[in-house]
């Protein structure tokens, strides 16, 4: 969601803010700003909209400083507005950024006002800066007000503090948002993304919650959530400004969607051997659970969630293990059952996701086996707080509208579906076939790229609708839920997904000529029933759009509907390459109607607050 970069350094940093939230851009904002404590008065510079408005504002109203604190909000409490945008500053002597939610901010907010304090603004974020004022006026030096200020807050924050008494020094501190501090030369730095510090360093110290540091140009300290002081590891990221370019391509999304058959090659590396899942993929401990799990629980949030339905179908069908999948934010709050040896598994691409972590916390007092993560990005919160976690090799995702990261984590799953069928005994040659599968993937999920010009044409036909319905069955109807929620993420048209035999409980209501229906067709066991709901679509006029493994072969080519013949070249990988036509498909619409691909309207990459 929103995005911190804070800089103290023996040179100018004011660019290196800038460049740092520019990187941040991909978590989505609606304002940006930027603060520096200067001359005995906090200078700040902020606007609405995209950060070249900021940009423009610095060109007529420039600003110096070797310590400097930046933000690009996404607003919570307040309409996106100049008032509302970070940073916030109390008697033009402190200024904070935060990410987060101040869930006693109300309360705060009445003892501050009736202590004489006047805000300016609508957000909940306000009540910081005041109250390290509060603090600072009673005496209690720069440090010492940050830690009774932020001793009061409850709720989730990232936040960091710059003061006019002490111009070169940095206060941060988290608690349910990630903050990451980057070690340089002569200089520390502050984020809430590393990404946004690789062009600075490739040095971390990660944050864990309940941490609090202090920076100068030349020092950092660290306290944990009791007080002490502490050392983290400081750890070197092996991710570059590269990486996080488009590299060419238009648009980060269309990036990411052609690097997945190399992202999928480094995530199946070393853990497979002659149709075997090696011991890279799982401890021998994680091995036990899985051995002893008579259930599992997949929790997760959109995108992820998709994969976890994907592979409840996979471990009920081939290992026998019910499982069960729910959305993170519905799982906390509803007081689950949780039955003897069951094991809680977390999907989450940034590790960071506010309601998967609230859920992973509950899980860890609710009697589960273990708790394993299934994440893109090693340290993470999911990663540190999850007894055992495996890690997709995506690589970074900046486009909101995941696509890699979801391909990776379904052949994590996938992998370990296989490790499950072997412990539970399945037929060595039917795994031996599957394993086969998932080898061939990277070079199918070249072919289906190629198909990428006639997904375009189909595209063309799509963009002008207002509303589009998605049709799949079995483990291929989460396949049809993604692709909807990827038209709707980036096109903006109107898109839901069924399970096609559903169509007559309902929806079949909605189908006209001027209803665009995609249905995805593998050649799997339910082919003749989804044929039929085919029919079903075309006996009402509906615009009908297959996708279809191997269609010809099966009657699917007709005159009067649109179909692209796919390899899918097995039931079990069939997803994966399914996914990605449709993920093309929701590109190109997007790209057709002029949208603002990688930074869609109101969403964010990574969703920190609940």
């Amino acid at each position: 969601m929103c995005g911190i970069v804070g800089a103290t350094a023996n040179r100018e940093v004011i660019d290196v803010i800038i460049n740092g939230l520019r990187t941040l851009e991909y978590r989505g904002y609606d304002s940006a700003g930027i603060a520096v404590p200067r001359d005995g008065a906090i200078r700040v510079r902020k606007r609405t909209g995209k950060i070249t408005e900021l940009e423009q504002y610095l060109q007529t109203e420039p600003l110096q400083g070797t310590c400097a604190i930046g933000h690009t909000r996404w607003a919570t409490h307040g309409k996106p507005s100049q008032n509302n945008a970070h940073p916030h500053v109390s008697n033009h002597s402190i200024a904070v950024v935060h990410n987060g939610i101040i869930e006693n901010s109300v309360q705060l907010r009445e003892m501050l006002v009736k202590a004489g304090y006047v805000f300016e603004s609508e957000t909940d974020t306000e009540v910081v800066p005041h109250l390290v004022h509060f603090y600072l006026a009673e005496g209690d030096g720069f440090s010492g007000a940050c830690r009774k200020a932020i001793g009061l807050l409850e709720g989730s924050y990232a936040l960091a503090i710059t003061c006019v008494h002490e111009p070169g020094k940095i206060v941060a501190a988290r608690k349910g948002s990630p903050l990451v501090i980057g070690a340089g030369d002569g200089a520390y730095f502050v984020a809430s993304d590393l990404p946004a510090l690789l062009a600075e360093t490739d040095s971390f110290y990660l944050l864990e919650e309940g941490d609090i540091a202090e920076m100068t140009a030349d020092t950092c300290r660290i306290w944990d959530e009791h007080g002490l002081e502490v050392q983290r590891v400081l750890t070197r990221s092996s991710d570059s400004v590269e990486s996080i370019s488009k590299g060419g391509f238009d648009h980060f999304m269309q990036k990411e969607i052609f690097e997945q058959p190399r992202a999928v090659a480094d995530t199946l590396s070393g853990r497979l051997d002659q149709g075997r899942v090696t011991a890279e993929l799982i401890s021998a401990e994680c091995e036990q659970w899985l051995n002893q799990a008579e259930q599992v629980h997949i929790i997760a949030c959109g995108t992820s969630w998709h994969a976890g339905m994907v592979t409840k179908y996979w471990l009920e069908s081939l290992c026998r293990i019910p499982c069960h999948v729910e959305i993170a934010s519905e799982f906390r709050y509803r007081e689950p059952a949780v039955p003897k040896n069951t094991l809680f598994v977390a999907i989450s691409q940034s590790g960071e996701t506010a309601d998967t972590l609230a859920a992973l916390r509950f899980a860890r007092t609710a009697g589960y086996l273990a708790t394993l993560a299934v994440c893109n990005v090693a340290n993470s919160s999911l990663d540190r707080e999850c007894d055992a976690t495996l890690l997709t090799r995506a690589g970074a995702e900046i486009g909101v509208a995941s696509t890699k990261a979801l391909t990776t984590q379904l052949v994590v799953l996938a992998l370990l579906t296989l490790k499950c069928a072997e412990l539970k005994g399945v037929d060595p040659v039917r795994r031996q076939d599957l394993a086969g599968q998932l080898e061939r993937l990277p070079a199918l999920l070249e072919k289906a790229l190629q198909l990428e010009p006639q997904v375009r044409e189909m595209a063309q036909s799509i963009t002008v609708k207002q509303h589009a319905l998605f049709l799949g069955r079995g483990k291929h109807y989460p396949i049809a839920q993604e692709a909807a929620l990827k038209l709707k993420e980036i096109s903006y048209i109107h898109a839901e997904a069924y399970a096609a035999g559903e169509l007559k409980h309902g929806p079949l209501a909605l189908v006209d000529e001027n209803m665009p229906v995609v249905a995805v067709c593998p050649n799997d066991a339910l082919l003749e029933k989804l044929v039929s709901n085919i029919e079903e679509v075309r006996a009402r006029g509906g615009q009908l759009y297959v996708l279809a493994d191997h269609a010809s072969s099966h009657g699917l080519c007709r005159e009067e509907q649109t179909v692209i013949e796919l390899d899918a070249s097995g039931e079990f990988i069939s997803p994966i390459v399914f996914n990605v036509p449709l993920q093309l498909l929701a590109y190109h619409a997007a790209v057709l109607r002029g949208t603002d691909i990688d930074q869609p309207r109101n969403l964010a990459k990574s969703v920190t607050v609940e």
